[in-house]
């Protein structure tokens, strides 16, 4: 089973990914996932007063159907 299936299995959850959680899916360095982020390529949304990085399950999910 691959990562976009491990993504659709989860989507009950509404919880969302941190930059690492989605480092550790792809198995990509945790830097990539913030220039992708940076760069648009992966849709972020950014929390609190730090604007910390989270991603929604179904972006990654779709992401990775490109």
């Amino acid at each position: 089973m691959g990562p976009s299936k491990d993504i659709e299995n989860k989507e009950k959850s509404n919880s969302m990914l941190t930059a690492g959680q989605v480092a550790k899916l792809l198995n990509i360095h945790i830097n990539t996932v913030r220039r992708w982020s940076n760069l648009g390529i992966l849709k972020c949304y950014r929390i609190g007063p730090r604007a910390d990085r989270r991603f929604h399950k179904q972006d990654v999910a779709s992401f990775l159907k490109r």
